[in-house]
């Protein structure tokens, strides 16, 4: 429903931006299009002085925006249509920004250059859509979007890693970003019902924003507040939201922009690594450990499963001794007292997401268990739970392989909501209740991350947050291995469906939950390769060793200790495993 040079479709149901070398402003664009072609736009697609052109409003009132690619930023302004400028630039790619793209496009072939401005409006369902298409290469342009939009405009905004800015009170306001700053700038005493939530960031609250002469504050989790007047609803996945009031007379958040502090981003920077000299330590009394300690503590033993790999291959590398590892504990040299190879016998647990977003590929999800056992090595036990609203043991830890095949064939249907957050909790009690003391534990989680907490994923999802959650992986004993399987099978046509946002935070939480589980991520997006993950699985656990030493650092502060294991014998050697733990 996409027309070039500013013209409308035939049927009248859209119009897309098009034809013009994008190097400059949207301002300039528009004034050398109107020169041309105004005699061709209907009344309600007109150019402005100021390099808007202007949409009519829907009867119904509704605007819907999504930007993937850049910024967006809105002003609720006193005219009576919908005013739409944009600044598309090629830009250097950054890792940030090149991650969602390039997992989307997958090993597609760079597209050919194109003068095509990538932004179509259209009237879907009585509503005007103003999306911009997403990058097809990492050497996509930015397209950074401007808005102005009446007061009676009902406003649903999304971004991905954009900043998101909306200054005033539309009649109604939905605003949405995956990891980028949220900014909300609301007229003083507006009466506004207003719900802010950053899943894994935080929301910064103006002073004076509540009522007259309330402090600032910084939170974590939800924001609410409640109100007469019209509903605003905020989310972020890992950014920053910010609530200000707007400064009377002002066209723009400039408060909000100037109030909210910049994102710092620290790596961990391992080619500067260097030993310290190990400081003295107090001579402290013996102290009790509770069975709830955040690394298990055996004489505070701490112990760690580190896998070894090529550095230029990946290839797992089997038959190191203690000898090649070296371990420092906050850069201070620590000695390894125990050592097991990578023969060592595991208890695996792999925990299957049976919900109903699966519910089609029960057979192949089965299929692929079956091979998963298939492949394990004969010293190893394997056990299996399923989960969908809630987690069931199909099979307990055994090395009876025809046990294993036989549970599996009667694994229940899936069906009902999504609790990843409360499943996981539950296999890792059960890898601690059931795991031998002498054996090595791992769990592989299988699932597309949807947990029913998430936006738009319906369903009652889990009491156990994410971040608790994260936190009691980072904690396990073991290592944990995630196979992240893709269900995004269909568009988001509404609001109200699964946003492409929300596929993206559910991806990013899996890898997360392996690197703090001190194992390895796996892409599946198509179920038909989940056996082929499962295999790569088993070749990575046989790389595996463990070593266990006592810090030398006897505090018990709750600080983090960052671990590093280097192997000088081995150059063409690296190390992967858990970065640290929280002496506690």
């Amino acid at each position: 429903m996409a027309a070039t040079m500013w013209a409308w479709v035939r049927h009248q149901t859209g119009v897309a931006l098009s034809e013009f070398r994008f190097r400059a402003l949207w301002s300039a664009l528009v004034l050398a299009a109107l020169v041309g072609v105004c005699a061709a736009v209907p009344s309600s697609a007109q150019g402005d002085g100021e390099g808007f052109v202007n949409l009519a409003l829907p009867a119904g009132g509704e605007v819907l925006v999504e930007n993937r690619r850049g910024d967006l930023r809105v002003e609720v302004w006193e005219g009576e249509q919908v005013g739409v400028a944009a600044t598309v630039a090629p830009v250097a790619q950054t890792p940030k920004a090149a991650k969602p793209a390039a997992r989307r496009a997958g090993r597609s072939k760079k597209a050919a250059p194109s003068s095509r401005l990538p932004i179509n409006v259209e009237t879907v369902g009585g509503a005007l859509k103003i999306t911009v298409e997403r990058a097809v290469s990492a050497a996509a342009p930015r397209v950074d979007l401007r808005l102005r939009v009446p007061a009676s405009a009902r406003l649903k905004v999304y971004t991905s890693d954009g900043e998101l800015e909306v200054s005033g009170l539309p009649a109604s306001l939905v605003a949405q970003t995956l990891s980028g700053e949220l900014r909300v700038a609301l007229p003083r005493a507006s009466g506004a019902s207003v719900t802010a939530q950053s899943l894994n960031g935080t929301v910064s609250v103006a002073r004076g924003f509540e009522s007259e002469g309330a402090a600032a504050r910084d939170l974590r989790g939800k924001f609410q507040t409640g109100g007469a007047g019209p509903s605003v609803n905020l989310f972020s996945g890992r950014g920053r939201i910010s609530l200000e009031t707007l400064t009377p007379g002002a066209r723009s958040s400039e408060s909000a922009r100037t109030a909210t502090p910049q994102r710092v981003k620290e790596a961990q920077d391992e080619g500067s690594f260097k030993p310290a000299r190990q400081p003295p330590q107090p001579v402290e009394t013996p102290q009790e450990v509770d069975e709830d300690e955040v690394v298990r503590v055996e004489s505070d033993l701490v112990t760690l499963n580190v896998s070894v790999v090529e550095r230029a291959s990946g290839r797992g590398l089997q038959g190191l001794a203690a000898e090649d590892f070296r371990v420092y504990e906050d850069r201070v040299e620590q000695k390894v007292e125990h050592f097991e190879a990578s023969e060592a016998p595991f208890d695996l647990l792999l925990l299957l997401d049976l919900s109903g977003s699966t519910a089609r590929v029960t057979d192949t999800i089965r299929a692929a268990a079956r091979r998963f056992v298939a492949v394990t090595r004969p010293q190893d036990r394997v056990g299996v739970i399923a989960f969908s609203g809630t987690a069931a043991v199909v099979s307990p830890l055994t090395s009876d392989r025809a046990r294993l095949n036989a549970a599996l064939e009667r694994m229940a249907p899936p069906g009902g909501d999504t609790r990843l957050h409360d499943s996981l909790a539950y296999a890792l009690d059960f890898l601690e209740r059931s795991a031998e003391p002498s054996r090595r534990r791992a769990l592989i989680v299988m699932s597309d991350g949807l947990d029913s907490t998430l936006p738009n994923v319906t369903g009652v999802g889990s009491r156990i947050s994410y971040q608790e959650i994260r936190d009691r992986v980072q904690e396990f004993d073991g290592v944990v291995y995630s196979v992240w399987t893709n269900t995004e099978f269909y568009e988001a046509f509404s609001p109200e469906d699964i946003q492409p946002e929300t596929y993206d935070l559910a991806h990013d939480r899996m890898k997360e939950l392996a690197e703090a589980g001190g194992g390895l991520f796996y892409e599946v997006e198509k179920l038909e390769d989940l056996a082929g993950a499962y295999e790569r699985v088993v070749a990575d656990l046989g790389t595996v060793y463990s070593l266990s030493y006592r810090p030398t650092n006897k505090r018990r502060d709750g600080a983090w200790r960052a671990i590093h294991i280097r192997l000088p014998r081995r150059p063409d050697a690296v190390a992967r495993g858990r970065r640290g733990y929280s002496a506690k």
